[in-house]
Parts: structure tokens; C-alpha cells; sequence
């Protein structure tokens, strides 16, 4: 399993904003301590602005590079944040490139991405990391890719950047009503949303993410991007759903299970039990 991070990324924070350090610093810690699951630690790629803007407008990449107002309310201009998201990319193609190799990688990185549209920061994101990093693959030789966003907020970026997108496919399995209010039916060709109930059960919710993963792999895609998001927690003061440690091991196994090419980027999850949570999906989809 390859692990792709970089200290650096919890150089920034708000007081009081759940998009905190401790979210990668005490992940990290937990993965270093834990045994049972082997562990190579890789740095983020470079990247160009020519990746970036694959998914998004030159205009869009200028104001984050300036960063000189906040983008709203959730997404703070913090210094450096063009950096910091810049690397959150890098990660997300790092992993990518991992997974073209075979080889099961996840990005473990600061901020999400999965908010940010083709020209706008929002929902703490600023570049959709998932997104840009499948466009990538397609420039640089697959043929078809697919994004597969458990996160418990609807992928709206990412929705808005692929709809449509020749050889992409993107599900999102998410809470409705929940921000940002979008996803309440399929999308163009290939953007499919199964919105969910707060408080489905927990039985309910496996059988919703099933049935996406279904859709995913009619779909045959030779690339899978993991938005994995871990807010649907039951413990999770951000959103009100059911989702224990053992259902995101079951994810990760249910996504090995496809034997599809695989990398997986960090979305959300701003429990203090967000390290348990990710440790059981790697568990899960490591056969572990």
C-alpha cells in the first residue's frame, strides 16, 4: 500500500474551521503506529499548470494562485493555500500514477477537492484534485475512467467537471438534504447520484453504495478514482448518518473486490475518529 502525503500540508488552518492538521498529522500517526497493514510513505508529484487546467479555467487557477480574497464563507484565502492545494493535486496524480502500475495508493493529503468546479473554490476545496488526476490518465493513455465518490456530501465539482466528459463516469452516494444541496438525480450520461436519506440505516446505506458500485463496473473502466470521504460516520458533527468503522472496511474490500485499477484521494471525514475510520478502509481494501 502506498501512503502519498507531505507534512507540509497541515501548515495551515482557521480557528474553529472542522477542515483541520490533526485530520492528516493524527491519520498519520495511527498508520505509522498500526502493524498489521504494510505501509510505503511517497511524496506528492509536480504538477503543471497544464494539469490543472484540465479541470479548470485559466481564470479559476489565476485567483487561486493570487488567494486574495476568501472564496467564501468555508474556503479561506490562508496563505500559501495555492501551494497547498497545488500538492494536494500532485498527490492525487501521484496516486494515479501508482495505480496504472497496479499498485493500490492513496493520497493522504490537504484540502479536499471534490467541491471545486471548473471555476470556482467552495466547500473548503479549492482544485478538484479526483478530477483533474482521471483527466490526466485519459491524456496520457486510458481509455476509460471512473470516479467513485462515497464521500457524504455530493460531489458537485466533480459532477460539474466530467458531465458530459467523453470516457468518464462519476457515481456519488451521498446525504440529501445536506451541502451542498446538489445531487438529486443522474446527470447528463454519466454522472449518477444516489441521495440518501440522514439517518438511513446502516443496511439501507450498503445497499445504495452496491448498487453504485454495480453501475461502476457495467461501466468497465480501466482507471478508478476513490473520493473517499469518511463523513458519514455516525459520529461525524458535520452530516447525520449511520456508517461505523466496519462499513468502510466493507467499502475498501467491496472496491478490491472489483479488481479494477484503483488510487484513492482524501474528501472529507471531521471526526476525531477520522484515523480509525481510514486505517479500516485501507484494511478493507488491502484484503487485510
Amino acid at each position: 500500500m502506498k501512503i502519498v502525503t507531505d507534512e507540509r500540508c497541515t501548515g495551515y488552518s482557521s480557528v474553529g474551521h472542522p477542515e483541520r492538521p490533526a485530520r492528516i498529522s493524527k491519520t498519520v500517526e495511527k498508520l505509522k503506529e498500526q502493524t498489521a497493514l504494510p505501509i510505503e510513505w511517497e511524496k506528492p508529484a509536480e504538477v503543471s499548470d497544464e494539469v490543472i487546467l484540465r479541470a479548470h479555467t485559466a481564470e479559476h487557477l489565476s485567483r487561486v494562485k493570487a488567494a486574495a480574497s476568501h472564496f467564501d464563507g468555508d474556503t479561506p484565502a490562508h496563505p500559501g493555500i495555492f501551494e497547498h492545494a497545488l500538492r494536494s493535486v500532485g498527490g492525487a496524480v501521484q496516486a494515479m500514477q501508482f495505480a496504472r502500475k497496479g499498485q493500490r495508493a492513496f493520497s493522504l493529503l490537504r484540502p479536499p477537492g471534490h467541491h471545486a468546479t471548473r471555476e470556482q473554490a467552495m466547500g473548503f476545496c479549492y482544485f478538484n484534485s479526483v478530477a483533474i488526476a482521471l483527466l490526466q490518465a485519459l491524456a496520457t493513455g486510458a481509455s476509460k475512467v471512473a470516479i467513485y465518490d462515497f464521500d457524504v456530501h455530493h460531489g458537485n465539482g466533480t459532477e460539474a467537471i466530467l458531465v458530459s466528459e467523453p470516457h468518464t463516469l462519476f457515481c456519488s452516494i451521498h446525504q440529501h438534504p445536506c451541502y451542498p444541496g446538489t445531487g438529486t438525480s443522474n446527470v447528463g450520461q454519466n454522472c449518477y447520484n444516489y441521495p440518501l436519506a440522514p439517518k438511513t440505516a446502516r443496511a439501507g446505506y450498503r445497499q445504495t453504495l452496491t448498487k453504485a458500485l454495480g453501475e461502476l463496473a457495467a461501466h468497465k473502466p480501466d482507471l478508478l478514482g476513490i473520493s473517499a470521504g469518511f463523513d458519514a460516520y455516525a459520529r461525524d458533527p458535520l452530516a447525520q448518518e449511520t456508517l461505523e468503522a466496519e462499513d468502510f472496511h466493507w467499502i475498501g474490500e467491496s472496491i478490491r473486490k472489483l479488481g479494477i485499477p484503483c488510487f484513492a484521494v482524501l474528501e472529507g471525514g471531521y471526526s476525531k475518529d477520522l484515523p480509525e475510520l481510514i486505517l479500516s478502509f485501507l484494511k478493507g481494501w488491502d484484503g487485510k
